[in-house]
């Protein structure tokens, strides 16, 4: 498989510093091409929150790095990797929050990670960060582990509802707070002319699926500098609607 990829990040109209953190990496692997893409939204009630998300990137890049040709050797399964991620999450958690108890700060990060490979994707979720895929429609492949979310699969509330509920961004769990932190784990078969699009919860607040969907579909998402041109529309179209949060979008086009 081959990819398209491009990134766009804003501070945005409130925060000082941008706590977002993101990188991609892609690596030719016995196995053929292999991509991980992994985007963390730094908390914004905490202190410090960039330091805590540039931590946890940094650990998926070195992972992919170091280990992941050694899993090549052997192969690479669904129960392989959420053992491998499920680990470097915890470790994450307990270096960030010996971090904070050293430097006497609160500081946490959600996770969002995705690996393709030639025929699969993996994803790693903790948090309200997203992947979407995009074809013939706009599809979220990760689960919001938020109050509201909760309460949605719950049906205490709507959809309708949990858009604009005053806990939208409480989070029930965050890398670098939690005392043990239970990553949602997904997967799928990849495709072909697909974006898989990652971003922060400030991407997707003020815009729509249909708009997700003009802008970020396969057919206008041709190039690497197209796909940069669209995106940076999208969050352009985000703050002119009043988003006060960091915004950060990955886009990834297979073909």
């Amino acid at each position: 498989m081959n990819y398209l990829v491009s990134a766009a990040t804003d501070v945005g109209l409130v925060k000082d510093v941008n706590q977002d953190s993101f990188g991609v990496k892609i690596l030719d692997t016995k196995l053929g091409t292999i991509l991980v893409a992994v985007l963390c939204d730094g908390m914004g009630g905490y202190s410090s929150g960039e330091i805590a998300s540039a931590t946890v990137v940094d650990a998926f890049n070195k992972w992919m790095i170091n280990r992941l040709p050694i899993l090549c050797e052997t192969g690479i399964s669904d129960q392989v990797i959420k053992s491998e991620w499920g680990r470097l999450v915890q470790k994450c958690n307990d270096k960030i929050k010996k971090y904070g108890e050293l430097h006497n700060i609160s500081l946490g990060t959600t996770l969002t990670a995705i690996m393709l490979t030639e025929t699969r994707w993996f994803i790693v979720n903790v948090g309200d960060s997203r992947v979407y895929s995009i074809h013939d429609q706009v599809k979220v492949l990760t689960k919001d582990q938020t109050v509201v979310a909760q309460e949605v699969e719950l049906g205490k509330l709507t959809e309708e509802q949990a858009k604009t509920d005053p806990r939208r961004s409480v989070l029930l769990q965050c890398i670098g707070v939690s005392g043990v932190v239970m990553p949602d784990h997904f997967t799928g078969t990849l495709t072909k002319d697909t974006v898989y699009m990652l971003c922060s919860d400030g991407f997707r607040h003020e815009i729509s699926n249909e708009e997700m969907m003009q802008y970020l579909r396969p057919d206008v998402m041709t190039n690497e500098n197209q796909m940069k041109d669209n995106m940076d529309e999208l969050v352009e179209l985000n703050k002119s609607r009043k988003e006060k949060d960091n915004i950060t979008v990955i886009s990834i086009r297979t073909y």
